[in-house]
């Protein structure tokens, strides 16, 4: 399989996405020599102000998700390396951040492609000779239907903010008898779709994005809607990782 990575494709007629525009606390979290905690919560309508004053969003009820932006840095960790031993063919990482998975995925002997909407973190991958495209998961791509897996890892099943939508575009994607790897929200029955924006320790904000949270239980029943059937879930720690089987054989 040859993957042509000498056409570029911007991430896209300026669609909101995970992280994009305000203060862009993500794009400056990935270059900083710190760890560094973002917290993903729900934005409020345009045009409330937050009771401390600031503009755009209002702070929320509770203080969001955490992301640890270094954990993308890092080397996989024992669950990463499990959900790529539980799976097969080659791998394509959709919001794949700086390419750990790519990465991995490579080193096993596997072809492996990411891609993200992040400038900064496909420059990471890039430095790093990491094949990644800056590309969104519903712009053409690559071997479309011939992927063995595709990965939704780090929540990234909120990609565009609609999961029976992106579901079945990777369903799409992956090759007849091949996987999409969804890890699910810890909350199992959890269920929602917001607008959401990412905020830094400081107070720096991004813009608002359309973005959704599915546990496991729920994404059983979009996973119908998208013609994926359930092979099985692979539990570490935490992180619960949902593996779809996408109907037929070549």
């Amino acid at each position: 399989m040859t993957l042509p990575l000498d056409r570029e494709v911007a991430p896209v007629d300026g669609a909101p996405h995970f992280g994009h525009g305000g203060g862009r606390p993500y794009e400056a979290a990935l270059v900083t020599d710190r760890p560094t905690v973002l917290r993903l919560r729900p934005a409020a309508p345009s045009g409330v102000s937050r009771p401390d004053g600031g503009s755009g969003a209002h702070a929320p009820r509770h203080a969001g998700d955490r992301i640890e932006v270094a954990r993308f840095l890092a080397a996989p960790d024992a669950a990463d390396r499990l959900v790529l031993r539980r799976t097969a063919g080659p791998v394509l990482d959709v919001g794949c951040g700086p390419g750990r998975m790519v990465a991995e995925s490579r080193r096993r002997g596997r072809v492996a492609l990411g891609i993200d909407v992040s400038p900064t973190a496909v420059g990471i991958a890039r430095a790093a000779g990491i094949p990644v495209l800056l590309r969104s998961v519903f712009d053409p791509l690559p071997g479309e239907g011939v992927w063995g897996t595709t990965l939704l890892l780090d929540g990234n099943i909120g990609i565009g903010g609609d999961p029976l939508a992106l579901l079945a575009r990777c369903a799409s994607l992956t090759a007849p008898g091949g996987t999409v790897v969804v890890e699910a929200h810890p909350e199992t029955g959890r269920h929602a779709r917001f607008h959401a924006e990412l905020v830094d320790e400081h107070g720096a904000t991004s813009a608002a994005f359309p973005w959704a949270q599915v546990g496991s239980r729920a994404l059983l029943e979009l996973a119908a809607g998208a013609g994926l059937g359930p092979a099985r879930t692979v539990v570490r720690g935490r992180r619960r990782f949902v593996l779809l089987a996408r109907g037929g054989r070549s």
